[in-house]
């Protein structure tokens, strides 16, 4: 178990910063590439522990990948949709819930059995809003409590389409019926009641597959080939938000940020922070042949006012509402956060963890059910507080401490390696100091 300290930090912050390649982008790079025809490669590819999680699960299906010495190149040489082999032992995702409910949509349409495990953080994520669908679909899968929880097993074959309506927006369970999709008889097609992360559309398109897009609701044929392709991942806008606050909190502060991922299903922080009074700067937009739209901006300290965050834009932001009850902290007035249950089913129960810390540091903040409501500004105070081994708690909670009176110490920030292993690096390029 790691630990760091730190104290306020007081002298003006200046630079630009470059940020490793998208998580969400980075596994969909792997698992293309992987269930392509021919060679793929990608550059600035997020070496964290959950991707490498992805990639040797596809090696154990024998899947030829190399990377660089750093992990962020990577070439794949494609084994198609149908030559995956069956792995000679469990797929073990560690804390990725990206891989685990994704890959049960590939797997779903393997002739083979394979079970996938995780640690025991993953092992307590609900599953069964995954394979309830595949078992419809024909897969067969078994786990604790019924298919719920991992370890899971699951047996693949021939397919059926079907068309259902989720009842809560979610990309990786989109995602994983879009994927299994490919290996059924017919058109399979999901409507989501709000457009969550739409990265698998957008990669399905650009890797050769034709879906079409009605409203909320998408359709895939099966049937389809994916073919290679090769570009640059752009930074993870989720990872530069932490970087976007110390920007705004910071007294006389001011941060450039380059080729940051733009989608407008991942901008929902972007569009609250100008809501509070921190617009962006000299956002600049393009794909340059890639899948995904990315941007150059800056950010300069500003005082914040508090805002409503409606449950409809929770999926364009969901990663980034740890971070987002810090800057609450600071605002003037009230910050409401409705109906963020999709919270308590993260690394860790997100809300209680935030709550927690937070308020031993001297915040005014608490929860109505689901609802988290922030009083601000608030002077904060150094504390000892736990990241409860998830890593957007972690880097929300070294973050506060920044602008804390006295010393504050962060417990259990390995996990921060599962989704951003550049973090303290980048501390160090903007000269902030602290003692892991």
């Amino acid at each position: 178990m790691t630990q760091v300290r730190l104290k306020k930090h007081s002298a003006p912050l200046s630079g630009t910063l470059s940020f490793p390649g998208d998580k969400s982008l980075s596994h969909r790079a792997i698992i293309f590439g992987s269930l392509s025809e021919g060679i793929s490669s990608f550059k600035n590819v997020l070496s964290g522990e959950d991707c490498v999680c992805t990639r040797e699960a596809f090696e154990a299906m024998g899947v030829d990948i190399k990377s660089s010495s750093d992990g962020t190149e990577v070439v794949i040489i494609g084994k198609g949709l149908h030559g995956l082999k069956e792995p000679k032992k469990e797929l073990y995702l560690g804390n990725s819930g990206t891989s685990m409910r994704i890959l049960s949509g590939v797997l779903a349409g393997q002739p083979f059995k394979t079970t996938l495990t995780g640690d025991p953080s993953l092992s307590s994520r609900p599953m069964k809003r995954v394979t309830s669908y595949l078992r419809q679909m024909g897969a067969v899968i078994e786990g604790r409590d019924d298919g719920n929880f991992a370890p899971l097993t699951i047996k693949g074959g021939k397919l059926k389409p079907i068309d259902v309506s989720l009842a809560v927006s979610s990309a990786q369970v989109k995602s994983a019926i879009l994927l299994a999709g490919l290996y059924a008889n017919g058109t399979t097609s999901v409507t989501e009641p709000v457009l969550s992360r739409d990265h698998t559309e957008l990669f399905l398109r650009y890797f050769g597959a034709n879906i079409k897009q009605e409203g909320l609701k998408v359709s895939i044929a099966g049937g389809q080939t994916l073919n290679a392709k090769s570009f640059e991942i752009p930074g993870d806008i989720s990872s530069a938000a932490f970087f976007m606050a110390i920007a705004i909190l910071l007294k006389d502060s001011a941060i450039k940020f380059q080729n940051i991922l733009f989608n407008e299903t991942r901008i929902g922080i972007v569009k609250v922070l100008e809501r509070m009074g921190a617009p962006l700067m000299s956002a600049g937009h393009d794909k340059l042949g890639r899948p995904e739209m990315m941007a150059d901006f800056s950010l300069m300290t500003q005082k914040l006012r508090g805002t409503e965050v409606m449950r409809e834009e929770l999926p364009s932001l969901i990663d980034e509402i740890p971070i987002l009850c810090v800057l609450a902290t600071q605002a003037q007035g009230k910050t409401v956060i409705h109906d963020a249950d999709e919270l308590r089913v993260k690394e860790t129960d997100r809300i209680d963890s935030m709550i927690t810390a937070l308020s031993l540091m001297g915040a005014k903040i608490k929860s109505e059910k689901n609802t988290i409501l922030i009083e601000g500004p608030t002077p904060l105070k150094g504390a000892v507080v736990d990241s409860r081994k998830d890593h957007r708690t972690a880097m929300s909670l070294i973050v506060a401490g920044l602008i804390a009176e006295g010393e504050q110490t962060v417990k259990d920030v390995d996990c921060i390696n599962t989704s951003f292993p550049t973090f303290f690096k980048l501390l160090d390029q903007l000269k902030i100091s602290y003692q892991l």
